[in-house]
């Protein structure tokens, strides 16, 4: 396969544009190994990448998509060989590396997770970069100590990806759920995953008191901004939040009182460098602690072609749930 199709970005005289078109082999990154990718997903940066939004393609061209799975090809480190099933999610693909959305990727094998038994590749790019930051959120509220015994927990943009999965995996180990979300139709799809309260994010999206009534022992945020530091002033003592988005903005519009008088602790979650061991365990847990029924309620498939279209829907909240892309 002298070319191959690939989702590719350029720079233009305004912004940037992406095109579904043929792709030289000649043109892949350094790495010592090259996978067929088979199912790739759409992520909110995804959507800032395609539409460029977002400064976030660092390098062109570009081939858009932080995360795949497939079938190693041709494999010089030690640890795969060819016919390997593989997950890749991170580590600067479509910023700084050639990405996902593409027939071939080629990368570093230290990248690469093992795909997790019982898991297929579809059912992997269903969890994708979002349901991995979900389950990493996860196990950073487990190692502050949180449980279900601990009280209710949070978790914002809960018709989104992140949230989606988020809500999933908590119901599933036990806890009492309180689903954020700006859209008050998806109730129903809200409670099929396991929450047992949804709240309008307008009560969150207000600026707040720096201290405010006790509501939960934690949660998972996606937003950022306002909507992250009233979760913060309504955290229980001692209780933390898990942030790892900032789907309303990059600021954090809050103060102190919720760190020195309640001893709540606020805990960052990074997927794009996040080292392998981690990303291990994460997706492990997420094999066995991620109900395939409810996964498969959440996802929407579409064609390589179809990416663009979706990445602008994305961003404009019209997405439930993941989307998972066919590449072959």
């Amino acid at each position: 396969m002298a070319t191959f199709k690939a989702i590719r970005i350029d720079k233009a005289d305004k912004g940037t544009t992406a095109q579904l078109t043929q792709f030289d082999e000649a043109e892949l990154m350094e790495g010592d190994v090259t996978v067929r990718v088979e199912w790739s997903t759409l992520n909110y940066k995804d959507g800032l990448a395609l539409t460029g939004k977002a400064p976030v393609v660092r390098r062109f061209p570009m081939i858009a998509g932080i995360d795949f799975a497939g079938t190693v090809e041709q494999s010089s480190h030690p640890q795969w060989k060819a016919g390997d099933k593989v997950v890749c999610t991170g580590w600067g693909m479509g910023e700084t590396h050639l990405g996902a959305y593409a027939e071939k990727a080629r990368v570093k094998g230290d990248w690469l997770v093992a795909l997790p038994q019982g898991l297929s590749a579809r059912d992997a790019m269903a969890i994708g970069t979002a349901g991995f930051t979900a389950m990493l959120s996860v196990l950073a509220l487990e190692k502050h100590g949180l449980s279900p015994k601990s009280g209710p927990v949070v978790v914002t943009g809960a018709a989104g990806g992140v949230g989606s999965v988020a809500t999933a995996v908590l119901s599933k180990l036990g806890y009492h759920v309180i689903a954020s979300t700006g859209r008050t139709s998806e109730a129903d799809y809200l409670r099929q995953l396991g929450a047992a309260e949804i709240i309008d994010r307008n009560e969150l999206s207000a600026p707040g008191k720096p201290l405010a009534k006790e509501r939960w022992a934690g949660g998972v945020d996606s937003v950022g901004s306002t909507t992250l530091a009233n979760l913060l002033s309504m955290t229980k003592y001692g209780g933390a939040i898990a942030a790892c988005g900032l789907a309303a903005g990059m600021d954090l519009p809050s103060s102190v009182a919720p760190f020195i008088l309640r001893g709540v602790c606020l805990l960052g979650i990074d997927s794009v460098m996040c080292p392998i061991e981690p990303r291990k365990a994460a997706w492990q847990r997420l094999a066995s602690d991620l109900d395939r029924s409810k996964l498969s309620e959440i996802t929407h498939e579409i064609p390589l072609a179809e990416v663009s279209e979706w990445g602008a829907k994305i961003l404009s909240g019209q997405v439930r749930g993941r989307i998972v892309v066919k590449i072959v």
